[in-house]
């Protein structure tokens, strides 16, 4: 098996929101991914983008991806900051992962970045198994917090 890991292009956009509805089905939140074809291609290749992503290509196929950005921390300064990061289901336990993981942390010190942060769900013990192969710190006290496009228009 060979495993090509590139930065995405615009084309692969359709591909990658397919993948991220399979991590959100993964994470029983099927109902939660509400972006559209148009908007996150526009958010990664856009006037202004906001994100970049790596994605793993096996047999010209997109198998995983991992996106990112750039998140300013007061404490430490700039910080890539993981949002997304999966492999397929079938494509799982071959390394794919690995890959990804690591040419993104690749890019976090190429930029001289001051760390690489990111969630994971405490009930996923794979990952949680795979982080830990890193010796990364997995923080407990913190909750997430947030207002929908909804709530905001409130205001």
């Amino acid at each position: 098996m060979s495993v090509q890991i590139r930065y995405a292009v615009k084309a692969d956009c359709e591909r990658m929101l397919e993948l991220i509805n399979e991590l959100a089905v993964y994470e029983k939140a099927p109902d939660e991914v509400t972006v559209t074809l148009a908007h996150f291609m526009d958010a990664g290749f856009g006037e202004k983008p906001v994100w970049k992503a790596f994605v793993a290509e096996v047999d010209d196929k997109i198998e995983g991806f991992s996106l990112f950005y750039i998140r300013y921390s007061t404490w430490k300064g700039c910080r890539l900051y993981l949002e997304d990061f999966i492999v397929t289901e079938k494509m799982r336990g071959q390394g794919i992962g690995k890959l990804l993981f690591e040419r993104t942390i690749q890019e976090a010190k190429e930029n001289n970045y001051a760390g690489m942060v990111w969630q994971v769900l405490d009930w996923n013990e794979p990952a949680l198994n795979f982080y830990h192969k890193y010796q990364s710190y997995v923080e407990s006290g913190w909750l997430n917090a947030s207002l929908s496009k909804e709530q905001i228009a409130q205001f």
